[in-house]
């Protein structure tokens, strides 16, 4: 059966389908000898696909597992920097040819639960905007902000010339030195959103941790570890 070659690639493990049309617009990718295009299909069955001049193999076993993400670890498969990556905090086992990739992104300086995976179909969409995925985070800020600046965060700010959609905020309590703890819920995940709309509104994000992915929550895993997911939460993340 033939299929676009960005989503037999997620399927056969290899990357998320985004990564797989970034390595075929960088000609990493052929059929049957020649270089592929994006929008390409092609037959797993009966072409000869190679991702830099290596065939591509069977499907692997799918694995999922929940990421406790630690400050200063980078969201990527690779850092062109050096930096330590989430995928350095799993067993050696799990790197080699594997696929696994992050579920979108964490920055840097965040921590929390991260969702790690081989599923190519799986992660395009959970992060495919017309999911509205919710994420629930704790959000340590500068000052108190008033009811009138957690009103306009639940409505939403101009970002990028576009506005936000709708979130939930709510002031958890205040803390010592002029500081506050918020509960931030996101329905979408635009490039450091947290951060960019509190410094908007006159309160730089100090610290956020993000307790909740979709029906995934952290409960106690340590920090810096992770776990395989149960097959109960594997079928709750499909269904939503």
């Amino acid at each position: 059966m033939t299929e676009r070659l960005q989503k037999l690639l997620a399927r056969r493990g290899i990357a998320s389908r985004r990564q797989s049309e970034k390595l075929i617009s960088s000609g990493r990718v052929t059929v049957n000898g020649k270089v592929a295009e994006i929008g390409q299909q092609a037959d797993a069955t009966v072409d000869c696909i190679c991702v830099d001049g290596v065939e591509i193999g069977e499907p692997p076993r799918f694995v999922y597992f929940l990421l406790h993400k630690p400050k200063g670890v980078v969201s990527t498969c690779v850092d062109p920097r050096g930096r330590q990556t989430e995928l350095d905090l799993l067993e050696t086992s799990l790197k080699s040819g594997s696929g696994i990739h992050p579920v979108g992104r964490l920055d840097a300086d965040s921590t929390g639960a991260l969702l790690l995976t081989n599923d190519g179909d799986l992660t395009y969409q959970l992060t495919h905007p017309k999911h509205n995925l919710p994420k629930v985070y704790q959000v340590r800020v500068q000052g108190v902000p008033s009811e009138e600046t957690l009103r306009q965060w639940r409505q939403g700010i101009l970002l990028d010339a576009r506005p936000t959609l709708p979130a939930k905020v709510r002031l958890i309590r205040a803390l010592p030195n002029q500081r506050a703890l918020l509960k931030v819920t996101l329905t979408e995940g635009r490039n450091r959103q947290i951060r960019r709309v509190a410094e908007t509104l006159g309160h730089p994000v100090t610290a956020l941790h993000r307790t909740q992915s979709g029906s995934l929550s952290l409960g106690s895993l340590p920090r810096g570890r992770y776990r395989l997911l149960t097959a109960q939460e594997v079928d709750q993340l499909k269904q939503s």
